[in-house]
């Protein structure tokens, strides 16, 4: 059972580092978005572009999905879709979304969905900074070694 990694990549700002990070650990990654990006030229990446349809990246990849994935995506709901399938999942930032912690954030979401709509001047997310950047390679890390320790005792 050979992990995999993969990426909600339209708007992901550590594509760079899942490729380290891919290369030294010898893992998989699928690059997933609506129009074509430029990602190296490796045997362990490969692109998949889906249509431009509302979803269509998140439907793929939550399909695509199973215990020995890691997703990486900054969408909540996503992230609830591919947990349900049994992956370990991750923001760009390197907050895990877990089983536990998933419904919180999706009640979280909702509140703030409503308040916009109620014309509340809301704040965006804070600016991405080094280290997230930082505690994504080491959550990253830890994520595809925890997968390789359970497929190996598995075996």
């Amino acid at each position: 059972m050979t992990p995999r990694i993969l990426v909600d990549a339209d708007a992901c700002p550590v594509k760079d580092e899942i490729y380290k990070v891919a290369w030294r650990h010898e893992v998989p990654v699928v690059i997933v978005s609506n129009s074509w990006l430029r990602v190296p030229q490796h045997p362990l990446i490969t692109r998949q572009v889906v249509s431009d349809g509302f979803d269509a990246a998140d439907d793929w990849i939550a399909e695509a999905a199973d215990a020995r994935s890691v997703v990486i995506t900054a969408d909540i709901l996503l992230a609830d879709r591919a947990l349900k399938a049994g992956a370990t999942v991750l923001s760009p930032t390197g907050k895990p979304f877990t089983t536990s912690s998933i419904g919180g954030a999706i009640a979280t979401r909702a509140i703030m969905a409503d308040l916009r709509a109620g014309g509340e001047q809301l704040g965006g997310p804070a600016p991405f900074a080094p280290s997230d950047r930082s505690r994504f390679l080491q959550a990253l890390d830890t994520a595809l070694v925890a997968l390789r320790k359970r497929s190996l005792t598995q075996s």
